[in-house]
Order: structure tokens, then C-alpha cells, then sequence
């Protein structure tokens, strides 16, 4: 399946600490402060308003001329501008005096829930229960539920929820975005809403990026829930269906995007089955299933939390979620064909044969070429193909020989299902992890592994779709949370109308921005990277340097091997030692080279000595599609407030560069990096912009989609048809 990237229009050189608060202590790592007093009832307005004021507009921007002009002075760089917009009380006023209500009435709480024991708690909890499930609305019930949950978190993790976090929990419920930096324990603010939101009973589930970080969220604060009767649900992808009826049946279900979008394609391909669809037509049936037979795994879609919202909701935006028929009618004609093109696709050059267009990308022959793929000797089996489908075949594998890449966009591993044989694994961009059960879309992915030469897995029919946008479109109470939301804050309540607000940070972030370094080509810049952590690695400082791809940091793995540096390497070929490496990479004169996998789900804590000596420093060896990831790599240093700095390594061919100015801009600047010797600093600029560019591209491409989905579904329900099980190839 295709991947897709993410887009933003703030300017990347504003990642410094005053921008981009990245820091904080909390009590999801710590544990309580044994000296701690209640906070006076009612926050200052200093505390509140200034770290998330500036998002405010963001929620009231229009669509009208004068609110676009006015959110281009808000984006300015005049401090004067933006404060006389941000503290306009119409703005902010409103729901910063709901949000001191709400949390001067957990505080008043507090006291009162310590000093009851264990089963009064417990008590209290079944009573909110009670309550919500005879309709008392939830808004009414938060200020109690969220003074247990807190409480409960002191007893059984030693982990008490700071006001920031309360307040976190109090915009999640109300069905935002939240920006919680790096360490400020978005895990534990998690359970906050999910709770609240469980108590209706109609479930309440928390979607992640993986299968690890579901089990590890889950299971880390399954004593809480435990302590408040409430019952937690993990799924993982090798769980069968009773197992998961299960999990689903709790009132918190862990998990991930992609399985809850398969469950529920598998749940409506069942009820059409049984002839038991609930279509808009019909209405809701009553009644249920008898124990014999399948029976669905879901029970409905109330609530979700979405952890990392910027990579599900926008970098994934585009992923389609397909359950295949099979088809067996033309399945050796479709692989011989598949190995005829991958033979023969070295063969056409560029302008003569093929030419690319550079909005779309897309392949094509020219007069020449289609004429070279008549003339290529074909087997008995290739020469009954269509001549069209043939010419769609090396398009195919011209593009797959060109652009996809082993070590950076897959590698080959053997089969989890047969250890004998190899099979093509995708390499997720954005979390630099493996992308298990996924595969890319139009035979790609088959034309990749003829081009390799493994076993070529017949494309299928499409027995059920959705795509991941459409997915969380469904849940009627929606919320995320990510360490890099505020800079999407426009696409995200545009397509899924939630506003985003960032969460003020404990204590002060202390990261230094150190200036951006520009060389001619990509050895010269891996070198000036090499002797740069040979520096700091002099220090004591631990380095983790972050690249995009697993061949370039198996590239910069040789440099520094040859000036004798010990080093660890993460990427997605040892995923397995990933926990042993991260933990260890915050010691004292540690070196980690790592791909985006040290940018998610991770957090590396330094060692005692390691912050009075200037703490983390981190080092971006090239720039991402989407500046998130790159914030997300940035965000590695500095965290709680530790001490910490990072840079950012660019050179003249730079994938950026491509994807920003197109092939013929590309090559002139390739072409005059490498007639530079040293740095050209001045230049750094120039890649932001080519970033920006790209980034408008795919905001443009997911908005089209998102019109191409609502206009197909609106029409198949029109004649009649399912839009999720009636979906063409």
C-alpha cells in the first residue's frame, strides 16, 4: 500500500525553545514529589494562557478574507502582532475560564479522595458508572472522574497527574488535539479521557502505532483501571477472533489503527454474510446473534484516542486498509508477466523510452518506448497479455527500479510463515519501523519482488476497504495526542474537526539550537558529521545522530568505525535490541546512529552525570518530507528540561531538494555541489522552502482524496452499494 507524507507551512527554523517547548518533568517518569502540597485551586492566568493561547486563532480561523489576512499577521514574525491577536479575549477568554473550573474542581477533590481507602474508591467509581449509563452528561461527571483517576494513579503507579496533565485530559475530552512534549507523560494523561469516556459503556478505545507500544501502554496502566473497576482490553495482530470479542467487549480497548480498521471490514463482510447489514436504508436490526457461528468482534465505535495523531491521522491519512479476495484465473500469466518486466525494465532510459511527470510522478512511454516493448522477446504466457497491460507492467517496473530502493524503502527478510523463504518487508518513512502486513498498492509491491527475485505474491481483489482517514471519521468522539500537533493544527480540524491546543510544559526547555551546516555533496557532509560527534563524543556527551534510511546510517556506521568511535546502531534490521539500545543511549560518552525509529514511542532518559556536562546532543543528518519528523527526532534532547542541543547536517543532494524543485533544479544544484569544496551554510535556508513544497503537495493530495472518498461513497449509496465492501480494484 502507498504510503503518504505529511505537510506543514510553519517555517522549520523555528524549532527553537522558545517556538517549540519540548521539555518537562513528569510524574510518569519520576513518581510523585514525596514534599508535594495541593496547588492553589485557580491557575494564573500566566500559567495558562501564554503556552496555549497561540493556538486559539487557529480554532477560530475562517475561511473569509479578513480572517486570512488576520491568521497571516498572527503567523508574522512581529511579537507585537501576534500578542495584541493572542490575548484578545475573544479568543481565548472562554475556554481558558471553562478549563480553570474545571480544574479547581478536581483539586478541591483531592484532599477528600486521600483520605478514603481502596474500596471507598472503588465505590466512587461504580457510582460514576451508574450515573453516566442513567445519563448524566459526562462534562458533569469530569471534575470526580478525573480526581480518581488521579488518586488512583498516586496508589497504584506512584505516578500523580500534574495540572497540566489534568488540563490535557480536560481538551482531549473535549475532542482536541493536544501537543505534549517529549517526557511530559501523554501516557498517563491518556487514561484521564479513556476513563471518563468508558463509564457510558459503550466502550472507549485508545489507537497507537504499533503492536509493542499497545501492549506496553496497556499493561503499564492496567493498575489503575484495576484500582477503579475498570476492565482493559489489548489487541494484537496474531489474536483470533474470540480473543479479540474479548478485548473489544472491555471498557478500554488498547490497540492499533490498522487493526481496528480491519476488524471492522471483517465485522461488516461477516454481517453481509449472515444477511444481518444494517444499511442507513433498513435502520438498525434488534436482536443479536445466537452463540453457533461467527459472531462480530466490535461492538460499536463511541470513543477514540488516537497516540501520535500526526502520524495516523495525516502521515497514514492516505493508507487504504483492503481485506483481497482471491483470484486464481490468471495468476501465473500475472507473475510471468511480473518477471518479464522486471528483466527488461534496465533496458529503457529516460526521455528516449520513458518520461516522468513531475507533479504526478507518474511514468509513461513515449512512441519509442512502446515500440521497444513490442519488440522485446516475450514467453508464450507474456505474449497473451494485453499490449496495454504491457506497457503498464514496464511503467511499473521502470518506477520500481528507479525510485524503490533496498535498505530504504524495504528490506528482505525471511517469512514470518515460512523461514525458507524471503518475502519484501516495507520500511515505514516516518517511524523508520517495519511495516508488518503491509503492502504497497497498484503491484508495486509484486513488481519490487520480481525485481528482487522472490516469490511473488499474486495481487488480489478487493473484498473490503477503508482508508484510515475514513476510519476515525466514524467515531462520533474523536481526540489525539502527538509531541508535534500545533503546525498541522489547520488540516487536522478541517478533515476531522479537532482543534489543537498545546499543553504548557513543567519547567523550562534548555535546548540549543546550534546553526545548520550545508555541504556540496552527501560524503562530505557524513564526514563533517563523523568529526563533529568525534567532538562532542570527546566531552562525555552522548550523540545520537538520526537518519532517514537504513543504507545511510550503515554509511555513516563505516565513518565512524574508521576513527575508532564505539557506537550502537538502531534501524529497522535490529529492531529487536531497539528497547536495550535506547535505554542505554542517554549514558555518559554514548554514540547511537539511528533511523526515525528513535523519533516514536521512545524515550531516552540521560544518565546522572550526563545533564550538568550540556546533556544530548542530537544531530539531523538530512531533512524529512514533514518537519514533524524531524521535531520528533529534535525532541530526543532536552527533555524535562534537561540540558541538550542539536544541528542539522544538509547537503546539495538532498532528497529534499528533489521533491521540492523537481528533477532539472536538482540536478543543476547536484551538479554544483560537487564543484564545492567546504560548506555553504547560506544556502540552508533554501531546503526549508523545499520542504514547505513538498509539504503543500501532499496536504493537496490528502485533501483530494478525502473529496475522491466522499463523493465515491455518496454516489455507491445512491444505487444501493456498501462504499466499504462495494469498492472497486
Amino acid at each position: 500500500m502507498s504510503e503518504s507524507s505529511a505537510r506543514e507551512t510553519t517555517n522549520p527554523n523555528e524549532l527553537d525553545p522558545s517556538g517549540v517547548p519540548l521539555s518537562s518533568t513528569s510524574t510518569e517518569e519520576t513518581g510523585p514529589d514525596p514534599n508535594w502540597t495541593p496547588p492553589d485551586p485557580v491557575l494564573s492566568e500566566a500559567t495558562l494562557l501564554d503556552p496555549l493561547a497561540p493556538n486559539a486563532p487557529l480554532e477560530d480561523a475562517g475561511n473569509d478574507a479578513e480572517t486570512t489576512a488576520q491568521a497571516v499577521v498572527r503567523r508574522s514574525s512581529d511579537p507585537s502582532a501576534n500578542k495584541k491577536k493572542w490575548t484578545k479575549a475573544s479568543n481565548w477568554r472562554p475556554r481558558m475560564v471553562r478549563w480553570q473550573r474545571q480544574l479547581a474542581r478536581v483539586n478541591a477533590l483531592e484532599s477528600t479522595l486521600q483520605a478514603e481507602d481502596d474500596q471507598t474508591i472503588r465505590k466512587r467509581s461504580l457510582a460514576l458508572r451508574y450515573r453516566a449509563m442513567a445519563g448524566e452528561k459526562l462534562s458533569e461527571l469530569l471534575p470526580e472522574a478525573y480526581a480518581l483517576c488521579r488518586e488512583a494513579g498516586r496508589r497504584s503507579l506512584s505516578m500523580r497527574h500534574y495540572d497540566v496533565q489534568i488540563l490535557g485530559g480536560i481538551a482531549l475530552f473535549e475532542g482536541h488535539i493536544t501537543e505534549m512534549q517529549t517526557g511530559e507523560g501523554k501516557t498517563l494523561t491518556a487514561t484521564l479521557p479513556l476513563y471518563l469516556h468508558s463509564l457510558v459503556g459503550k466502550g472507549a478505545h485508545l489507537a497507537t502505532v504499533n503492536d509493542y507500544l499497545a501492549k506496553r501502554d496497556a499493561e503499564w496502566m492496567m493498575p489503575l483501571f484495576e484500582m477503579l473497576g475498570v476492565s482493559v482490553g489489548i489487541i494484537q495482530t496474531e489474536d483470533d477472533q474470540g480473543g479479540r470479542r474479548k478485548s473489544y467487549g472491555a471498557a478500554i480497548t488498547y490497540g492499533t489503527a490498522k487493526e481496528f480498521g480491519f476488524d471492522f471490514l471483517r465485522d461488516r463482510l461477516l454481517l453481509r454474510a449472515q444477511n444481518r447489514m444494517q444499511t442507513e436504508m433498513l435502520g438498525s436490526g434488534d436482536g443479536g446473534f445466537s452463540n453457533s457461528g461467527d459472531q462480530v468482534v466490535m461492538r460499536g465505535m463511541h470513543f477514540c484516542l488516537v497516540d501520535e495523531a500526526d502520524s495516523i491521522l495525516i502521515d497514514e491519512a492516505r493508507t487504504p486498509l483492503i481485506i483481497g479476495s482471491i483470484e486464481d484465473t490468471v495468476r501465473d500469466q500475472i507473475i510471468e508477466t511480473y518477471k518479464w518486466a522486471a528483466e527488461n525494465a534496465p533496458l529503457f532510459e529516460l526521455d528516449e523510452h520513458f518520461e516522468i511527470d513531475d507533479e504526478t510522478k507518474r511514468y509513461e512511454l513515449t512512441a519509442r518506448g512502446r515500440s521497444k516493448v513490442r519488440a522485446l522477446p516475450k514467453s508464450d504466457l507474456v505474449r497473451t497479455m494485453g499490449l496495454v497491460d504491457m506497457y503498464e507492467y514496464i511503467e511499473r517496473s521502470i518506477k520500481t527500479h528507479r525510485e524503490f530502493l533496498l535498505d530504504r524503502q524495504y528490506v528482505i527478510r525471511p517469512s514470518e510463515k515460512d523461514p525458507n523463504v524471503d518475502e519484501i518487508v516495507i520500511v515505514d518513512e516516518f517511524t523508520g519501523r517495519l511495516a508488518e502486513g503491509r503492502k504497497w498498492r497498484d503491484g508495486i509491491h509484486q513488481s519490487i519482488e520480481a525485481k528482487e527475485g522472490v516469490e511473488i505474491s499474486v495481487p488480489t481483489g478487493q473484498a473490503a476497504r477503508i482508508t484510515v482517514q475514513d476510519l476515525f471519521l466514524r467515531y462520533p468522539h474523536l481526540a489525539g495526542m502527538t509531541g508535534t500537533a500545533a503546525t498541522s493544527a489547520g488540516e487536522l480540524r478541517k478533515i476531522y474537526r479537532t482543534p489543537v491546543v498545546r499543553v504548557p510544559t513543567n519547567r523550562p526547555p534548555q535546548r540549543i539550537q546550534l546553526p545548520s551546516r550545508v555541504f556540496g555533496t552527501l560524503t562530505s557532509k557524513f564526514e563533517a558529521i563523523a568529526k563533529e560527534v568525534e567532538e562532542i563524543h570527546a566531552t562525555g556527551r552522548p550523540v545520537l545522530v538520526g537518519t532517514r534510511s537504513i543504507d545511510k546510517s550503515v554509511l555513516l556506521s563505516k565513518l565512524l568505525d574508521d576513527l575508532g568511535i564505539e557506537h550502537e546502531v538502531l534501524n529497522a534490521n535490529n529492531v529487536e535490541r531497539e528497547a536495550e539500545i535506547v535505554a542505554e543511549a542517554g549514558g555518559r560518552g554514548k554514540v547511537t546512529v539511528a533511523t526515525n525509529m528513535a523519533g516514536r514511542g521512545t524515550d531516552i532518559k540521560l544518565s546522572n552525570d550526563v545533564e550538568q556536562i550540556g546533556g544530548m546532543h542530537v544531530i539531523c543528518t538530512e531533512l524529512h518530507d514533514a518537519a514533524r519528523i524531524d521535531r520528533q527526532l529534535i525532541g530526543r534532547c532536552g527533555r524535562q528540561g534537561d540540558r541538550g542541543s542539536y544541528r542539522q547536517y544538509l547537503s546539495l543532494d538532498d532528497d529534499i531538494l528533489k521533491g521540492g524543485y523537481g528533477a532539472i533544479k536538482y540536478e543543476k544544484l547536484k551538479k554544483r555541489g560537487e564543484a564545492t569544496s567546504g560548506s555553504v551554510d547560506r544556502l540552508a535556508a533554501m531546503f526549508h522552502k523545499a520542504q514547505r513544497k513538498v509539504e503543500r503537495r501532499h496536504f493537496r493530495d490528502r485533501m483530494v482524496l478525502m473529496h475522491h472518498e466522499k463523493e465515491r461513497k455518496k454516489m455507491q449509496r445512491e444505487i444501493g452499494q456498501d462504499p466499504y465492501l462495494d469498492t472497486p480494484d
